[in-house]
Parts: structure tokens; C-alpha cells; sequence
């Protein structure tokens, strides 16, 4: 029966691609995982973040690889893999035979688990992909920042899939603060951050400038400069990112992530594209 809801599950997508089918598998084992970790203790000490936070909570209409969470407030002495086991049992009753490798380091303030499953292809009906091949089988990485910066924001959610769960997630304006972060000071360009920005912008979504601050002196070009941030350097900063990039190139990041309908708008993505949603930000209270 816990089959047939994966089952259930994957068809209400109405997937056209292999890749769209690949993607919902992923999210439907992402929910799962969600979760199994709430018949624990987890979100008592964790918040839930980044881009499929976004989509799974939010209605970002993009799909996401990973599952990133913060720890509510700082804790050196956290350890991802006591939250682990009740994901073994849960996967299990609906399909899966998951394989879990911790990759949790005693000096590393981040905590990393990664989850591999090459079964459930052969017991569910993929109708775009071949049972044994690249869609039946699945790799997450969970990774919680156990030194996170300070100030975030958050609310309780909840899941009605594949039981009711609560999942305690951070607000959006602390997402979206943890989004400028990683746009203005990642090492590298990342085309889902840029269509992430779109969302926040057309959605009005404020800015939580106290997490943002906190972010920007810890981690990034930066670091420990002691930097009050409010929306002017935002704007500022920002607008000097957007006329730099290729957005060519950037676009094509994003791809694999959205639906086949909606490709042909990557075609449009343009400095001038970027600053009309960065002036839309300016407008935000």
C-alpha cells in the first residue's frame, strides 16, 4: 500500500519528461525524509532552508537536488547521525532500500549525510524512464549548519504527504536573506540562485537585514568587516553583480530544474531583465 502512494504521488505530477520524472521522484522522496525526521526530535533543534524549502513549502515553481537545514541557534556538539535511523525504517515501508553514508567530520561546522537508493525504479512504473537506468536511482545530500548565523526567523509548516508532519522552516524573509548571501558572496554563479531571485522579487517578499548581517560578516568577501547592511548597499551590490554576468550562460543552470513549458523564458534572461526586478526590490518596504 505505502508503494502505491509513491505510486499515486508521482503520477499526479503528469510528468512529460524523463527528466520532470526524475525530478518528482526526488521531491516525493524529499517529503518522505521531511517526514521521518519529524516523528523524531529533529526540528526541535533545526530549522528547514534553501531552495527546496522554497518549492516544497513556498510554491517555488523550480525542483531542488538537496535538503539544506540551520540549527535554530549555534551547537558544536550536534551530530546529524543521531536523527538518522528514523529514515532507514520510514523509506523502507514505502519502497525503498535507501543507503545512507555519514559524512559528519568532528572539526566541520557543517554536517553532511548523503542518501542513495537504486531500488524503487524496480517497483514503481516510470513511464519516461527504464526501470534500471539513471531515474531509479535517487541521491540527496542532507546538510545542517550547525554554526549558523544569527537571527533568522521561522514558522512551523506542515506536510499532509505521506502522513501529516510539522517541519519547522525559516520565514521567507530569512530565506530570502540567506539567498542574497549566497548571490552576492558564493564562489561561484549559480543560475537556480538567479531564478530564485525572480520569485522573491515578483512575490514582494521583504528582507530579514538582521540575518543577512550576520551572514555577511561570517562568511564570504566580507568576513568579519563588521558591515551594517541595509537595502542601499543591497541594491548596490547587487546591481554591480547583475551587470557582470553572462546571463547566457547562467540561464543554462536552470534548465534541468524547471518544467519543459517554461524553458523557452530562460531565453530572456538579460542584465536588463534582472535590474527591472532589482527596481522592484527597491519599491519593497
Amino acid at each position: 500500500m505505502s508503494v502505491q502512494m509513491i505510486q499515486q504521488r508521482l503520477l499526479s505530477y503528469s510528468c512529460k519528461t524523463d527528466i520532470e520524472e526524475q525530478q518528482a521522484i526526488r521531491e516525493i522522496t524529499q517529503e518522505v525524509v521531511l517526514a521521518a525526521l519529524g516523528r523524531g526530535d529533529f526540528f526541535k533543534y533545526a530549522l528547514f532552508q534553501g531552495g527546496t524549502c522554497l518549492r516544497i513549502f513556498y510554491g517555488l515553481n523550480r525542483f531542488s537536488e538537496d535538503m539544506d537545514f540551520i540549527l535554530q541557534k549555534p551547537d558544536s556538539d550536534f551530530q546529524l547521525k543521531n536523527h538518522l535511523h528514523y529514515l532507514t525504517d520510514e523509506l523502507a515501508a514505502y519502497g525503498y532500500n535507501i543507503e545512507i553514508t555519514d559524512r559528519e567530520r568532528a572539526d566541520s561546522t557543517i554536517k553532511n549525510a548523503f542518501l542513495k537508493d537504486s531500488s524503487l525504479g524496480k517497483v514503481i512504473d516510470l513511464r519516461h524512464g527504464k526501470q534500471t537506468g539513471p531515474l531509479a536511482k535517487i541521491r540527496i545530500k542532507l546538510e545542517v549548519d550547525t554554526n549558523p548565523p544569527l537571527g533568522s526567523g521561522y514558522e512551523l509548516q506542515y506536510l499532509d504527504f505521506p502522513f501529516v508532519s510539522a517541519v519547522a522552516v525559516q520565514n521567507k524573509s530569512s530565506l530570502f536573506a540567506g539567498k542574497i548571501h549566497a548571490l552576492l558572496c558564493r564562489d561561484y554563479v549559480k543560475g537556480r540562485d538567479w531564478y530564485d531571485f525572480i520569485w522573491y522579487t515578483s512575490q514582494g517578499v521583504g528582507i530579514n537585514y538582521e540575518f543577512l548581517t550576520s551572514a555577511i560578516n561570517q562568511l564570504g568577501s566580507w568576513q568579519n568587516q563588521n558591515i551594517k547592511i541595509d537595502k542601499m548597499w543591497v541594491l548596490s551590490e547587487l546591481e554591480k553583480k547583475i551587470t557582470s554576468l553572462n546571463w547566457k550562460q547562467v540561464s543554462e543552470d536552470v534548465r534541468h530544474f524547471i518544467r519543459t513549458g517554461e524553458q523557452t523564458s530562460l531565453d530572456l534572461w538579460s542584465k536588463e531583465l534582472f535590474l527591472g526586478q532589482l527596481s522592484k526590490l527597491e519599491r519593497t518596504i
